[in-house]
């Protein structure tokens, strides 16, 4: 429907009142595919890789209703992203056989493929961290990416509950499947209670680099950056964050809250570094309305999906 608006500025959405509109990430434009697209907004709505507590699949949607309020340029960095790269929401990773994993993980690869076939970069949210391994087999087919992976949990485990695809093991099948250089991985903020001592094994004999919360504090942000930046190198790669990564005062809506963890603000100063990687997509995962009573969790995922966009638009733009 076609109007005149009394304000010029408002013929762009992004810059109308933020409670108006459909939600969209950051309300952005909606296509249905990543056609003539740089950057892909994509939700993934799944949470069938879960070990606990459900409720991630539910994360896009209030994810795009927070991120409404995230305006167009991030002041810290400068960045605008959509100054930088063509950019919109091409809607949701969803799949048709949610009860089995498996088929819902290549229902997911299917989606991404068609946007890396596309050539745009994909900047998503999930979803449990079992979906970032069909992103990777789609993405990542060509070479293996490295990766700067903020999480409470290296995400390298093996069989539970008779699968190995569930979000705790990820990046363990990604290594096996030759998508991901461990060499060239950095796992920032891990930490939490454990039934087996070994259970990161796989991360340390591989040859991921694996700092431990403790560390993180007794070193400081900027210093664990910089040495994750020289690990990663210059070769492609890319950023996963998973919000139980934070500490639960910052997100309590998550599936796996782990107390002792960094800041909302240490997050977003580490993200902001990012940008001089070769960054070929990012994810914000885990996060769980259902235990998000206030909202604050989905705001705060909403908030670092836009860093994330930021650092990939940037990369994106350098290259």
């Amino acid at each position: 429907m076609s109007r005149t608006f009394r304000y010029p500025e408002f013929e762009d959405p992004q810059i109308r009142p933020r409670y108006t509109g459909i939600p969209t990430f950051f309300r952005t434009p909606f296509q249905e595919t990543a056609s003539g697209l740089d950057i892909a907004l994509v939700g993934v709505p799944f949470d069938g890789g879960v070990t606990n507590r459900p409720g991630a699949r539910h994360g896009p949607r209030e994810i795009r209703n927070q991120s409404s309020l995230i305006r167009k340029m991030n002041p810290a960095s400068g960045i605008d992203p959509y100054a930088l790269a063509k950019i919109a929401d091409v809607g949701d990773a969803w799949v048709e056989g949610p009860f089995n994993l498996e088929q819902s993980h290549q229902e997911i690869e299917e989606f991404f493929h068609d946007i890396h076939n596309s050539g745009a970069l994909p900047v998503s949210a999930g979803g449990d961290h079992s979906v970032t391994l069909p992103i990777f087999r789609a993405i990542a087919a060509e070479r293996p990416l490295g990766m700067v992976h903020f999480d409470a949990h290296c995400d390298t485990g093996d069989d539970y509950l008779g699968s190995k695809f569930h979000h705790g093991a990820p990046f363990r099948r990604a290594v096996e499947e030759g998508l991901l250089d461990p060499k060239r991985t950095v796992q920032i903020g891990i930490r939490g209670s454990l039934n087996d001592p070994d259970i990161w094994k796989f991360s340390h004999d591989s040859g991921m680099r694996v700092i431990y919360i403790e560390e993180f504090f007794e070193r400081g942000w900027k210093d664990v950056i910089n040495e994750a930046k020289s690990i990663v190198g210059t070769e492609p790669a890319y950023l996963s964050f998973d919000v139980d990564g934070l500490d639960p005062v910052y997100a309590p809506g998550t599936g796996t809250p782990e107390i002792g963890g960094f800041s909302n603000l240490e997050a977003q100063l580490m993200i902001r570094e990012l940008g001089d990687l070769n960054l070929y997509g990012g994810d914000l995962v885990e996060v769980a309305p259902p235990f998000d009573p206030t909202g604050n969790t989905a705001l705060t995922g909403a908030t670092l999906m836009f860093e994330i966009l930021c650092v990939v638009a940037q990369s994106l733009s350098r290259r």
